[in-house]
């Protein structure tokens, strides 16, 4: 989650002149892009943005992994387009490999082609290139990585990821809001006005969240009546990383958690829940850490290991002889809210709103027909 440094609001109204210029000058690219000022073009085939509006773990990596699931379930071919964060290309572009070493690729990039080996991974950061440089042929569609702000596409659906801290109101005992709180007195990378290009909002909450955020997202999104969709992490098993692990159903007693992600705390938790304790010791790294030189650190802990299965790529590198396990978990859609309820225009406001599966399900078949 993207969370406020407490010296963001101590300083707010220093930071507030710098945010705004920031966010006047991201929000002046995506309109000089929309007018034909800046230069956009299209990939042959449909696009789908998969982004957020401020920075932290959102769940993006996760609802790019349920779209690439569906692609494989309706035999359709799907290309990732990703810029790699931390990744070293030998050369531009690069389509992964279920081979490719994690430095070259990166460690998201990497996780996403072993979990879909029938679909196109390509990092490039110059996506426009990368939808180009496929060998084999068009796929039927591309996912545009992190791509709410790469306005250099055009994309023609674009699934905005807000966070909790971003939606709910201030309240006693509560984290500020982040809402509309541009870096650098926030997290946001453009102003709010930014989610008129929005198709839809994504939100990763617990299912006993979401009552809570129900009002606060009428209020916040009013302005943008857009169908939401609630997912939760759901584990699915644990995956081998290590030899040592191999022939354990997984760790049994005292266990380490380590991650290197964006949001440590909701994936412990998921860890916690699936294993039924808390593990014994955590090691919360940056996200997208580099884990070269880490083996006897790691080691060092004594305990088996569980890791997120974005950590598990630059693991195996490693060549543990601890026990060590990858987490699998998958998005699970729960909730939703449709457009006419965020408006306020529906008859009733306790009519049942389509699930994220029929609303995808729906837009595949208006759009990816049509482009083949």
């Amino acid at each position: 989650m993207a969370r406020l440094h407490p010296l963001q609001t101590i300083l707010s109204p220093i930071l507030g002149p710098l945010s705004l210029a920031y966010g006047s000058l991201a929000y002046a690219k995506r309109a000089l892009t929309h007018h034909g000022t800046l230069k956009s073009a299209s990939l042959p085939k449909p696009c789908v943005a998969v982004g957020n509006i401020s920075w932290g773990g959102t769940g993006k990596t996760p609802v790019t992994d349920f779209l690439l699931t569906r692609a494989a379930q309706q035999g359709l071919r799907a290309a990732v387009l990703t810029r790699g964060y931390g990744a070293h290309p030998p050369h531009l572009p690069y389509p992964v490999q279920a081979s490719s070493p994690p430095g070259e690729c990166g460690d998201e990039p990497l996780m996403l082609k072993r979990s879909h080996p029938e679909a196109d991974v390509v990092v490039d950061p110059v996506r426009l290139r990368g939808g180009l440089s496929l060998a084999g042929g068009l796929p039927d569609f591309y996912i545009l990585d992190d791509g709410f702000q790469h306005v250099a596409v055009r994309r023609d659906l674009d699934l905005v990821l807000l966070d909790i801290e971003d939606v709910l109101h201030d309240a006693p005992g509560r984290n500020p809001s982040n809402w509309n709180r541009v870096i650098p007195r926030g997290s946001w990378r453009e102003p709010e006005r930014s989610l008129r290009d929005a198709g839809a909002f994504l939100i990763k909450a617990e299912p006993e969240d979401w009552p809570a955020l129900v009002p606060s997202l009428k209020k916040r999104l009013a302005a943008f009546p857009r169908p939401v969709f609630a997912f939760r992490m759901a584990a699915c098993g644990l995956a081998p990383v290590s030899d040592a692990a191999r022939s354990l159903p997984g760790p049994e007693g005292g266990y380490a958690f380590v991650s290197g992600i964006g949001a440590p705390g909701q994936a412990i938790r998921t860890a916690s829940a699936f294993l039924g304790r808390e593990p014994s010791a955590r090691l919360d790294l940056p996200d997208h850490h580099d884990y070269t030189g880490e083996k006897a650190r790691l080691e060092h802990l004594g305990l088996p290991l569980v890791c997120t299965a974005k950590d598990a790529v630059k693991l195996a590198e490693l060549r543990l002889s601890a026990p060590c396990w990858s987490l699998s978990v998958r998005a699970e859609f729960h909730a939703s809210l449709s457009a006419e309820q965020i408006a306020g225009t529906a008859d009733k406001d306790t009519t049942p709103s389509p699930s994220f599966d029929t609303w995808w399900s729906e837009w595949q078949q208006a759009h990816i027909p049509a482009h083949t």
